[in-house]
């Protein structure tokens, strides 16, 4: 999260990706640093997924992640 503070304050475009699960981790760690970085949230789990469902996952969420890239800083959440 502080990296990506950092390029945001550069204006530098960016996010994270984490599943579900960690939603409102996310949400806690930004109310702590006083910074919500952008983010997109995929289905969990991820870890027993097969390569087949992960590279379908992948590609599910890649117009999401060129998104993060695309905006410009002070953009929200994706899900």
């Amino acid at each position: 999260m502080h990296d990506i503070s950092d390029l945001d304050g550069r204006g530098i475009p960016g996010g994270f990706i984490a599943s579900d699960e960690f939603r409102e981790a996310a949400r806690a760690q930004g109310d702590a640093l006083g910074f919500h970085a952008r983010a997109l949230y995929v289905a969990h789990p991820i870890q027993d997924r097969t390569d087949d469902e992960m590279k379908a996952l992948a590609r599910e969420a890649f117009p999401g992640i060129l998104e993060l890239l695309r905006d410009p800083p002070g953009g929200s959440e994706r899900s």
